[in-house]
């Protein structure tokens, strides 16, 4: 190749090759190029015994570089800004820079075969590469690495030039909607002066774009859709979407949105919706989650939903739900959530089939101007990772963004991966409606300014064109703001808004909680001979499979344990799953590792030694039984714990749990645990029966690997919104896991699991306790009480360490106390333990954490029942010590002070 062309030589390599391939066979390349070989070798017949290609052959060459350039590079190059100049990059798309002249410009080559209009000038081709990859749509796709995508990517966009050809119909429905989302706004702005809406104004195009998801999909099969986005626009996409009640939204303007002291609720564009829309094809579902002002955090959610409704609804046929997650410029390129999602979209734990990205592109993040806001050139760069077509689209031209999303919507059905969509428009006023956008952007918001919105700009087109009646806009536009009038009238009459149920479908059966329901526990014992039945299936491999001899022996002491009546941790654990899955009730666990897990007790999963195959004994138990699944997640905890939870959402009937691979790392999943488990119950009347396993406990393994923070959790309960546990023995573990589906009513539970204490040899339980028991909230000790003088109350696997000194001091003065329910706080229970030891003169609270971690502070304020003493570490700024030798003596310490109590 000459020195022109910014492509190597390897690239005529390539085409060598591909023509050495014709030559063996004809129909080892694809139909394209059969044809351009056959066209090539039709005009260089006369050429043949000369041992030479002519020039003009060699150019050949050099034009399919020409189009290759156009489908790697040609998105620099669109008209997809409506009010900015598009940065400059070079090289150009300009002909010299491929080898080729002016004068070539009406030279016909075969290569226009590649590109779908046959041999052709170069004029020619140019002219179509210009039409299709440098107008309103950008699209990248060539680092696709499966030939099929990159080749019905290349055919569809040849297909009318990449241009939109709809009807005069069709048209008028994108007009039709181009208008509401206009008139909406503009009726808010004058209605409602000075409130915050997040306003959609600029990026109208957004509500037609929506409107072609939802009725292209359900052309293509789609039968329900899980809809994820923040807080611009929203207001806009319930009205005109998903068909809310704008007297609803007008009376939540006015606040009017909440019976009185039923739950506290939230701003207007947090909250969610659901509806059923007619479409030619039938009804097609919706449902809008609600978020945190936390963009991004609602994705993975939306995604666990999604995959809940697969797995349940549509027994795992992800053609019939499609996520469509919506998301800012700044938001997705600067939260990392949106890679943790994007890196789950194709793991078998959490795939959904493909989601529909878009991006409401306003080109600032609150007061950030984009290039401050990212390094990659493109916000949708993300994309990338897993390989998903990105389109970038002028929101100015509302038949491209139709369009392409039609073309998006075939490509997730066809190959069931990602797309994303970048919608490039503006944002007419500030960050809210409030906010003084010249402050930060004086020379973009001059040209906002002056522009044109896109229902204005589109409805100029039509009128050009004379496609439509020259006053349809303005009737559309005075039709729709009499009807939002009418109902603003109306809306003014109401006292209040009531607020649906959100317990019907799937979660028919389940109940609103108070605080009675959650004050002593229902049954949870199940039949001995069935539990016997079932230990004996999940302790028995199967005799065609060789597995390792340390999973061999691991099964075989679980049979042993049945034997000698002492089950440990990860037996009952596996009882808890396996009684339930006999109750056709499924069971989901996921985070990391957790098939074997961390401290492999679990070995729910098993590997075939020969091949790797899985064999799980819990999905062996009956033909009729629910489905057990573990996922070794990956590395996440944010993104992996947010879709754990839209999971439960969506599941109510099934027990979903995700553990921690150290409680300390739940942290990384601060934003989900704050905004959504502790709080969506108050403030969107959503309950969620998730499970928290967050191993807990100071065994000398440092800051990171000791402490769960459970004085966080503990902070964060109130109105008995969660569940806090912290279980000192097996059958305990196995009571409040098989409680989470026994309770008429779905709280979050997070469970502080041992470490140590899974191979304790005293950290045993019985058959019987199994059989009926049910979990006990407080453990008394089995000591005297008349001789008690002090009594301790402590949680967690401290209180074995305390046990195993009274013994050995011979101590019969002190009694321990197990807290095993830390919330809601059993305060019946603690109270009539107290009354059995008349002769305390002592009451402490002991833990093993820093006196500013641990329940401590959580007991100071709840324990009501006597003044209460603290016994721990002081108080510190990291969770533990790393060193061994500190640690044992700092526990020690804490035990040393306990008993030095008469």
């Amino acid at each position: 190749m000459d020195k022109y062309s910014y492509l190597s030589n390897g690239d005529v390599v390539a085409f060598e090759a591909l023509y050495e391939t014709y030559k063996k066979d004809n129909n080892a390349v694809d139909f394209g190029w059969q044809k351009f070989f056959e066209g090539f070798e039709l005009a260089s017949t006369s050429f043949e015994g000369e041992g030479i290609i002519p020039e003009n052959f060699q150019k050949e060459f050099k034009v399919l570089n020409l189009i290759n350039g156009y489908r790697t590079r040609g998105h620099f190059f669109t008209k997809t800004n409506p009010v900015r100049e598009r940065r400059k990059y070079t090289p150009t798309l300009d002909i010299e820079n491929f080898g080729l002249e002016q004068s070539d410009l009406d030279t016909v080559f075969q290569a226009g075969t590649q590109v779908g209009i046959g041999p052709a000038t170069l004029r020619t081709i140019v002219d179509h590469l210009q039409t299709v990859y440098c107008q309103s749509i950008g699209v990248e796709y060539m680092y696709i690495r499966n030939v099929d995508e990159v080749d019905w990517i290349k055919n569809k966009l040849h297909i009318n030039s990449n241009q939109p050809t709809f009807s005069i119909e069709e048209k008028k429905r994108i007009l039709q909607k181009i208008t509401e989302a206009v008139a909406f706004e503009s009726f808010l702005h004058t209605k409602f002066v000075g409130q915050k809406r997040f306003s959609l104004e600029g990026a109208e195009s957004l509500i037609p774009a929506l409107d072609a998801v939802i009725q292209k999909g359900a052309s293509l099969g789609v039968e329900e859709f899980v809809f994820g986005m923040a807080h611009r626009g929203r207001l806009n996409v319930l009205a005109n979407i998903f068909g809310k009640s704008v007297e609803d939204i007008f009376n939540e303007f006015e606040g009017k949105d909440y019976e009185e002291n039923v739950f506290d609720g939230d701003v207007k564009y947090h909250l969610g919706f659901s509806t059923d829309i007619e479409c030619p094809q039938g009804k097609v579902h919706l449902s809008l989650t609600p978020n945190p002002s936390h963009l991004e955090a609602v994705a993975p959610v939306v995604e666990g939903i999604s995959r809940a409704k697969i797995d349940r609804k549509y027994q795992g046929d992800n053609k019939k739900l499609v996520p469509v997650i919506l998301h800012g410029d700044a938001s997705i390129a600067g939260q990392g959530v949106v890679y943790e999602v994007v890196q789950m979209a194709q793991l078998d734990g959490y795939k959904t089939g493909g989601s529909i990205h878009i991006v409401i592109n306003n080109q600032v993040g609150f007061t950030t101007n984009y290039l401050d806001a990212r390094s990659s050139i493109y916000c949708t760069d993300v994309g990338k990772v897993t390989l998903s077509p990105i389109f970038h689209i002028n929101g100015d031209d509302v038949e491209a963004v139709t369009h392409a999303i039609n073309m998006a919507m075939e490509y997730r059905q066809r190959f069931h991966k990602d797309v994303f969509i970048d919608l490039l428009c503006y944002r007419k006023y500030g960050h809210n409606e409030g906010d003084e956008p010249r402050f930060t952007q004086p020379q973009l918001y001059k040209a906002i300014a002056k522009h044109p919105n896109p229902r204005d700009i589109y409805n100029k087109k039509l009128l050009e064109s004379s496609i439509v009646e020259p006053d349809l806009a303005k009737k559309l536009d005075r039709e729709y703001k009499a009807k939002l009038d009418q109902l603003l009238d109306e809306s003014k009459k109401d006292i209040n808004t009531k607020i649906s149920s959100f317990l019907d479908g799937i979660w028919t059966g389940v109940t609103l909680s108070t605080p009675e329901h959650v004050d002593e526990s229902p049954k949870t014992g199940v039949a001995k001979k069935t539990i016997l039945e079932l230990a004996q299936k999940i302790t028995t491999l199967p005799k065609d499979k060789k597995f390792f001899k340390k999973i061999e022996r691991i099964f075989e002491d679980r049979q042993a344990m049945i034997q000698s009546d002492a089950l440990d941790w990860g037996m009952c654990e596996l009882l808890a799953y396996a009684t339930l899955l006999n109750e056709n009730v499924p069971v989901r666990i996921s985070g990391q590792d957790v098939e074997r897990g961390t401290f492999s007790h679990r070995h729910a999963v098993v590997k075939v030694e020969d091949n790797e195959e899985e064999y799980v004994p819990l999905n062996h138990i009956s033909d009729k039984q629910a489905a057990f699944t573990a996922y070794n997640s990956l590395l996440s905890e944010y993104g992996v714990l947010g879709f754990d939870y839209g999971y439960a959402m969506a599941m109510p009937n099934a027990l979903t749990i995700w553990e921690a691979q150290f409680g300390d790392f739940s942290n990384g999943a601060q934003i989900v645990i704050d905004q959504f488990i502790s709080c969506a119950e108050d403030k969107w009347r959503r309950m969620n029966g998730i499970v928290l396993l967050l191993p807990h406990g100071y065994e000398g393994q440092g800051a990171e690997h000791s402490s769960a923070r459970m004085e966080r959790y503990l902070q964060l309960c109130a109105e008995e919104n969660m569940i806090m546990a912290n279980c000192t023995t097996p059958a305990n573990f196995f009571h409040i896991l098989r409680r989470q589906l026994k309770w008429k009513f779905r709280k979050p539970l997070v469970v502080f699991t041992p470490k140590s204490l899974l191979r304790h040899p005293k950290c045993v339980s019985k058959v019987d306790e199994l059989v009926s028991e049910k979990f006990q909230e407080v453990i008394d000790d089995t000591i005297d009480k008349k001789g008690v003088k002090v009594l301790a109350f402590c949680s967690g696997k401290l209180y074995y360490e305390l046990v195993e000194k009274r013994e050995e001091l011979k101590r019969k003065d002190i009694a321990f106390v197990r807290i095993e329910q830390l919330y809601p706080l059993p305060d019946k229970q603690i109270e009539a333990i107290i009354t059995k030891y008349s002769n305390a003169k002592k009451h402490l609270w002991v833990q093993e954490e820093p006196e500013n971690m641990g329940a401590w502070t959580h007991m100071l304020r709840l324990f009501k029942h006597v003044p209460l003493e603290l016994v721990s570490r002081r108080a510190n700024a990291s969770a533990a010590t790393g060193s061994y030798q500190r640690h044992n003596a700092r526990q020690q310490r804490v035990i040393d002070t306990v008993f030095s109590y008469k």
